[in-house]
């Protein structure tokens, strides 16, 4: 019988087979086709020089086109050499491109007008020919969105310092538009740490995540969620925010498009803000991990189309099914789907397969490197179980009547609600459910809590609604917080 180190090294013998053997060819190295270990293909890694790295390594965006996957590394602060551009053809050879420039990029967007792909500094046409935005080539590029004025031939790129510029994607001509550090006001001596951006419903929406203890603590406030209308720029939220998106659809008109999602948090649980017919609404989700509670560790949270009209959202440890539309004003058919670690700074489907990006190791543990997961979006359902925790009120003064954001229910197994009453006399607070997602409430139970008193709730087993949400009776310091198995 063999002993457990044969059994383990068999196991991952079994893991390792050749790509093509998928396609009925033998699993034979003689072949020269990639290797490959589970989901990974070892040969698709980009690595930064083993001495005088100083940063992570990582895959910022993806993009299909011109009959490839495109691919564009990213370094931190634009510090380290060795990546760049990189393409992937049906026989999973990876290359890097010559117009390969090492940065820090993240952005990607189908340019339907001039037919050009976005990725980086990078403009990809038809036939694969690549030109560079030479203007943006030494900036942190994090976003790229639809021009309000002149799509037919502009777009907008965002930097992570928060320099918004406009490029005309026929000329390549550059032009600094704003410095959103002064435009939204960020306190002096946060870093700023722009992410997302995305143009919809006639306004550009962008995304700072600077998040640390001094946030947490309520000493600061500086990250933003900021729409723009081509001339007035406000201030939505002065939370965290990471990831603004939706779906690209040049036919709905220059100044109008689909519903827009951002992500974003706070000490308490994640928060999701959709824009619908030009009016924002807020829900929060769990946080399926702490690991992320900070500027740097979102690296970098995402929301996309992964199938035909089928969106994939990755937030705080949690990937989830997202409606591509929202009815009637309320937002039904958020689902998680698993729990996981994995850095995802982007998601595409390409041949068939769910690709997904990494930020796997950085200098602090060896070589920076990072590569990219290839397999079904099906296998998600067999990541972890879903799981997470996050409150609608933590220590927060609440009047008589006044109710919370809704939380997400659905999706999860077990629940429990935790209710604590800092205030010196006695309060009730009601759990109120909405089962149908449809923005009808009803009360679930009253709970009283005693001056200074603590009360926990398990809910039934089976027992789920799409969204829950607390009510305060009676004024008081109230903490409200659910925790999901």
């Amino acid at each position: 019988m063999p002993c457990r180190r044969s059994l383990a090294a068999l196991s991952l013998l079994s893991m390792i087979t050749l790509a093509g053997a998928g396609r009925g060819q033998e699993s034979s190295p003689d072949r020269g086709q990639p290797l490959r270990v589970g989901n990974v293909f070892p040969d698709m890694t980009v690595m930064a020089p083993g001495v005088g790295s100083r940063s992570e390594t990582g895959i910022g965006a993806l993009i299909p086109w011109a009959d490839r996957l495109w691919a564009i590394g990213y370094v931190a602060h634009i510090r380290g050499d060795g990546i760049g551009l990189y393409e992937i053809d049906e026989d999973l050879a990876f290359r890097k491109h010559p117009a390969s420039i090492t940065g820090t990029f993240a952005n990607r967007m189908v340019h339907w007008e001039t037919e050009q792909a976005v990725i980086g500094p990078h403009l990809i046409d038809a036939e694969g020919k690549v030109r560079t935005l030479e203007g943006l080539a030494k900036h942190r590029l994090t976003a790229t969105a639809r021009h309000l004025e002149e799509p037919e031939k502009k777009a907008y790129f965002l930097t992570m310092e928060g320099l918004l510029f406009e490029a005309d994607l026929e000329t390549l001509e550059t032009n600094r538009l704003a410095d959103l550090r002064e435009e939204l006001d960020l306190p002096e001596g946060a870093q700023p740490h722009f992410k997302g951006a995305h143009t919809a419903q006639g306004r550009l929406v962008v995304a700072n995540n600077t998040y640390e203890e001094q946030e947490y603590l309520g000493q600061r406030a500086a990250g933003r969620l900021a729409e723009w209308d081509g001339r007035t720029w406000k201030t939505l939220e002065a939370n965290p925010y990471v990831e603004v998106a939706g779906k690209q659809n040049p036919s709905t008109g220059k100044r109008y498009g689909n519903s827009l999602y951002a992500i974003g948090w706070d000490r308490a649980s994640v928060i999701l803000r959709v824009l619908h017919g030009g009016e924002w609404r807020r829900y929060r989700l769990p946080k399926g991990s702490q690991a992320w509670d900070h500027t740097w560790n979102t690296e970098w949270m995402r929301i996309r189309e992964v199938q035909t009209e089928r969106y994939l959202m990755d937030a705080f440890g949690l990937f989830y099914e997202l409606p591509p539309t929202v009815y009637g004003g309320t937002v039904v058919g958020i689902k998680p789907i698993a729990s996981h670690l994995r850095i995802c700074p982007d998601m595409v489907s390409w041949r068939g397969m769910l690709v997904l990006a990494g930020d796997q190791t950085d200098n602090a543990v060896g070589q920076p490197q990072s590569g990219l997961w290839l397999g079904h979006i099906d296998e998600l359902w067999g990541w972890g179980k879903p799981s997470g925790w996050g409150a609608v009120w933590w220590e927060d003064d609440v009047e008589a009547g006044q109710v919370s954001d809704p939380f997400l229910m659905t999706g999860f197994d077990k629940k429990v609600v935790h209710l604590a009453n800092d205030s010196d006399r006695a309060a009730a607070v009601s759990i109120e459910i909405d089962f149908l997602g449809s923005g009808r409430w009803r009360e679930y139970r009253s709970i009283e809590l005693p001056a200074g008193g603590y009360v926990h709730h398990t809910f039934p087993d089976g027992y789920s609604a799409h969204w829950v949400r607390a009510r305060a009776n009676d004024a008081c310091t109230a903490t409200v917080s659910f925790t999901y198995h």
